[in-house]
């Protein structure tokens, strides 16, 4: 898809994680971040993972500790038993991916980034295909794996997301420090974008400090695919991302 057929994308700022504010009780991820980017006119970014049961739940670390009262990985517990936890600082809870998608209800653009260990388990992928193949309003998926990206690609047709836009969420350099996970062969498909024949995203998702560079440049000017610019917390960062990016991802500011 070019720029003009993902022009709605594109209209407006991304909240990244909803417009959340911890100081006044609205938190990442959660409902009330997502009812405040729609109050203000913001599309919304939103992070999903799978639970133990298989189902999906919005929510970013890989460990509860955070966000919650609670000790352990998100993975271990069932949907249930995630979304009776409270998030800290709020009345809110862990909604679900299906709770999540009915408080947006296609009010806003949505930009759904699929979590993953880089392990091959294509059970978010499916899952969200699932959820989101029915839901009507203007959605993507992203994300940094290639592999369930690739998978959507491939099975569009038969999973019932051919209409839904696909794209990767794209760094400089994937170091061991960041990225401890990925094997020499990913971290190399990853870093030259080598997996392009099979992902064939229709949109980027790019590191806003790794901006210039040539990926997200090339796809941009040359396949006129949209860019996008991750995380950008200020205006100064939104300035110097705008040469480079269609829209930004943004957080602890309100862009105009």
């Amino acid at each position: 898809m070019t720029i003009r057929a993902l022009d709605w994308l594109i209209a407006r700022p991304i909240a990244h994680r909803g417009l959340h504010q911890a100081a006044a009780g609205v938190i990442e991820n959660s409902v009330g971040a997502a009812r405040a980017a729609i109050a203000s006119r913001y599309g919304v970014e939103c992070d999903v993972q799978a639970t133990r049961d298989g189902d999906l739940v919005v929510f970013h670390d890989d460990t509860l500790e955070r966000l919650t009262a609670a000790s352990g990985r998100v993975d271990a517990l069932d949907a249930q038993a995630l979304s009776r936890l409270v998030l800290k600082g709020s009345k809110e809870t862990i909604p679900t991916f299906a709770e999540f998608l009915h408080a947006i209800a296609g009010r806003t653009p949505l930009v759904v980034e699929l979590k993953s260990n880089f392990d091959g388990d294509l059970t978010v992928a499916k899952r969200a295909a699932a959820l989101l193949g029915p839901y009507s309003g203007p959605v993507v998926i992203e994300s940094f794996d290639p592999t369930p990206i690739a998978f959507l690609r491939a099975n569009a047709q038969a999973l019932g997301v051919a209409h839904i836009p696909l794209g990767i969420v794209g760094e400089a350099t994937y170091g061991d420090k960041d990225w401890p996970m990925l094997s020499p062969a990913q971290r190399a498909e990853m870093t030259e974008f080598l997996h392009f024949p099979r992902t064939r995203p229709d949109f980027l998702s790019w590191r806003v400090a790794d901006l210039p560079h040539a990926i997200p440049f090339l796809a941009r000017q040359a396949l006129q695919l949209p860019v996008t610019a991750w995380t950008v917390r200020s205006p100064a960062q939104a300035e110097a991302a705008a040469p480079w990016a269609d829209q930004i991802v943004f957080e602890n500011f309100t862009p105009t």
